[in-house]
């Protein structure tokens, strides 16, 4: 990755990070204003890195149901 992405996908590790430790849903899209203001590129990069760790996240979240499903369903 280039110097954007990497510091827009580190933004959007320790956003999600806060949003969960605080439980305040207002940090992601706080940021996305700042960005937008000083960075459409910034901006973008961030967005995409925030798309791709919610969407791994709720996948997984469906694979480990489908798992548990299964294991209990041999027990």
């Amino acid at each position: 990755m280039g110097t954007t992405e990497d510091l827009a996908d580190a933004l959007a590790r320790d956003a999600l990070a806060a949003t969960k430790k605080t439980d305040d849903d207002t940090i992601i899209p706080e940021i996305d204003r700042i960005l937008e203001a000083s960075s459409s590129t910034m901006q973008e990069a961030f967005n995409t890195s925030m798309r791709v760790y919610v969407s791994e996240e709720r996948a997984r979240q469906f694979l480990n149901r489908r798992i548990k499903t299964f294991e209990d369903g041999k027990s």
